[in-house]
């Protein structure tokens, strides 16, 4: 990747100079606005803290969730600029808005190693217009709140995905940089897709196949194994003529599954017994059930015991793993056992010297959840839609903005 990183920027000098930081803040909120999973924010100190470090004066922008074009009390990011203030050990302002008179007002009297927040992206609808003017002049807003001399580190990795005028129109006005963060995904991503160390094995889960049908076609023809589970498995079980009961369905993908079976038979590994429950609860009634006997009016929510053991001895034996999606609800602890199991079995192969993944999104949160530890992964990306995009091969425009 021929970017600047941010050693580039913090040789040149960043002492009373403002810095613009895109991060990717969007963490998960409970029903009371309480932060429930703060690895985003985890991820996003040290290049804050290097620039605070450094002098800089600090303005970092983020999301959080999907507010439509307009102020959320809901989505507000007051509960982020707390966390991140604990996680850096010094005041974090917040803006009460986007670009407005408050944050003017405020980045106007930062001092050096201040840290600005502003209020979510997104409540203003520039951000993800469609329209290159539109992002543009907010791009050029953000850009004032730093001054004619300042800088703009790319650090949101989960973002770099989206055109967007906080992460790629920015660029454009500003000498770039890619932050700590998006420097490592990177390289991370390029070792998995170039010359991994072989057996090479990818585990995906999640709910619809149509979310992961690209990174199959791509990934398929280029690894040795290819776990599938969560609720995404039972529309390949359906495409070999199976009954799934009540679980979900994706009937328009049925035939695009049967036509990747037959493929990639010697690459496909999908579950061969599922715990199934009555009905969609944390309590349900449930019981383990071979894969081709799932029964009317059941919903498969993990994959069983049996279906463990083969991917774990599969996993285990691998030297390069990724993995992108929980193998059912781990949400609730009756249905967790299949993605615990999985993770321990990629933790294993990674104790044994293999270079092990966690493609972001939900399989972070799960690490998190589980109790597994972190450091039983090579690597815990930060951004699932970006890490999937990279792999299927598609240009990213937040990366592609910063390469001069």
């Amino acid at each position: 990747m021929a970017v600047k990183t941010l050693a580039d920027l913090l040789e040149e000098g960043v002492e009373g100079r403002g810095v613009l930081v895109r991060s990717d803040l969007n963490v998960p909120l409970d029903d009371n606005g309480k932060i429930t999973d703060p690895g985003r924010i985890v991820a996003s100190v040290p290049t804050i803290k290097a620039l605070v470090e450094a002098g800089a004066k600090v303005v970092v922008t983020a999301h959080l969730g999907r507010p439509k074009g307009e102020p959320d009390p809901k989505l507000s990011l007051a509960p982020v600029a707390a966390e991140l203030a604990d996680q850096l050990g010094r005041n974090v302002q917040l803006a009460g808005d986007v670009v407005g008179q408050d944050a003017l007002a405020r980045s106007e009297g930062l001092t050096d190693g201040d840290v600005l927040l502003l209020e979510n992206i997104r409540f203003d609808p520039r951000e993800t217009s469609k329209d290159d003017a539109e992002r543009g002049k907010l791009a050029a807003a953000l850009v004032e709140l730093v001054g004619d001399d300042g800088a703009f580190v790319s650090d949101g990795f989960g973002v770099v995905h989206r055109k967007q005028a906080s992460v790629y129109d920015v660029a454009k006005l500003l000498p770039h940089f890619a932050g700590t963060l998006v420097a490592a995904e990177v390289d991370v991503l390029a070792r998995l897709s170039e010359n991994p160390d072989r057996p090479y094995a990818v585990v995906l889960g999640g709910s619809k196949v149509s979310d992961k049908l690209a990174v199959i076609e791509a990934l398929a023809p280029k690894v040795d194994t290819l776990v599938i589970g969560g609720g995404m498995c039972f529309t390949f079980l359906a495409a070999q003529g199976l009954s799934v009961g009540s679980s979900l369905l994706q009937e328009e993908m049925v035939d695009t599954c049967k036509n990747l079976l037959e493929q990639y038979a010697d690459v496909i590994h999908l579950p061969r017994d599922i715990v199934v429950a009555d009905t969609f609860a944390a309590d349900a009634e449930s019981k383990v059930v071979p894969a081709h006997e799932i029964p009317d009016g059941w919903i498969g929510l993990d994959v069983g015991p049996e279906s463990v053991r083969r991917f774990a001895a599969l996993l285990t034996e691998a030297r390069t793993v990724f993995w992108n999606g929980p193998m059912g609800v781990f949400e609730f602890e009756k249905f967790a056992a299949g993605t615990l199991g999985v993770a321990e079995a990629i933790v294993t192969a990674t104790g044994k010297g293999a270079f092990s993944v966690v493609g972001g999104g939900d399989s972070a949160a799960a690490v998190r959840a589980l109790g597994l530890p972190e450091d039983g992964f090579s690597h815990i990306s930060t951004g699932g839609g970006a890490s999937l995009e990279y792999l299927e091969g598609k240009e990213l425009p937040g990366i592609a903005v910063l390469e001069d």
